[in-house]
């Protein structure tokens, strides 16, 4: 099995203008933002009067990161990114609410649930039996979002006909996930927002007797719930990789886990989805999430991935 490198390229909502010395230049929207990045392990080709155009760069010193802003920024503002709009908003941890190279997942997620659309009633990748509200006649496949912060995943799902169960640990992240469903049109679409922590919740799940015909997660490698539950990546992970196995429908459609900060390789998280290989057939693609340099050849490495499909 090869690694795929997958790339994010320049779109109208969002470009990586230049990157290096630790550092990238990202453009969203038609905002101009400065951040830091430890896998921009090479020189910059920009001169530095160009950074220096950032309307914001975040700083960070041994206690605290902290935004500096130049002139009129919002506090945030709506772009149009991978056929959805989000609302960005420079938060204290560096982040943006957008992470675009995500943008390969959500189109593949949208590719397998579309692909099974038609066959819904007879394919018997049914999550938990209801009638999609949306009146089309068949019943709709169920997702299920761990750790889903602010809905690309989860929009692209709904968007594709599924339902979609997102969970997130953070009432902020999921208040912003409802405003990116309300300003990409998709607020009718059936999404349960929960807040709670991963594991406690799908322990529920297996409890209550549910099954979902796909399991998105993108753990972080360090977290609290809701309750000041702990996650800690190198602890919790794979029990909550076991017991998501047991939420799987009889014949599900797909597993797709997400890597950044957890330092891990892909192939680490293609071992946890062998086994369903072995029980349900299908097979398993694993690469790096990586950002085109706009006019260069170099890619930013961003994250992994390892997805299963049936």
């Amino acid at each position: 099995m090869h690694m795929e490198t997958v790339i994010t390229r320049k779109s109208q909502g969002y470009e990586l203008v230049d990157s290096g010395a630790g550092e990238k230049l990202e453009r969203f929207g038609e905002v101009l933002l400065r951040r830091p990045d430890p896998q921009a392990l090479w020189p910059k080709k920009l001169p530095e009067e160009v950074w220096q155009k950032a309307a914001a760069s975040f700083t960070r010193d041994e206690r605290k990161g902290e935004w500096e802003y130049r002139g009129d920024v919002p506090k945030r503002w709506q772009i149009e990114f991978g056929g959805l709009k989000f609302w960005i908003k420079p938060t204290a941890f560096k982040h943006t609410g957008l992470f675009p190279e995500q943008l390969s997942n959500w189109n593949w997620i949208r590719s397998v649930i579309l692909a099974d659309v038609p066959d819904l009633s007879k394919s018997g990748a049914i999550g938990n039996k209801s009638q999609y509200p949306g009146g089309t006649g068949i019943q709709s496949v169920e997702i299920l979002n761990l750790f889903a912060y602010t809905g690309g995943a989860s929009l692209a799902a709904a968007e594709a006909g599924a339902k979609v169960v997102h969970v997130d640990g953070s009432k902020a992240a999921i208040t912003w996930a409802k405003e990116n469903a309300e300003i990409s049109g998709l607020a009718d679409k059936p999404i349960r927002w929960i807040l709670d922590d991963a594991r406690v919740f799908v322990e529920r799940e297996i409890k209550r007797g549910r099954k979902y015909a796909g399991i998105i997660m993108d753990p972080p490698a360090f977290g609290h719930g809701p309750e000041k539950e702990l996650w800690k990546i190198e602890e919790h992970f794979l029990p909550l990789i076991e017991n998501c196995k047991k939420l799987l429908a009889d014949k599900p459609l797909f597993f797709l886990i997400n890597g950044y900060s957890a330092g891990y390789s892909a192939t680490a998280y293609k071992n946890n989805l062998l086994p369903l290989v072995e029980k349900f057939g299908g097979g398993i693609e694993i690469g790096e999430l990586t950002i085109e340099e706009t006019g260069s050849e170099r890619l930013l490495p961003a994250g992994i991935f390892a997805r299963w499909r049936n």
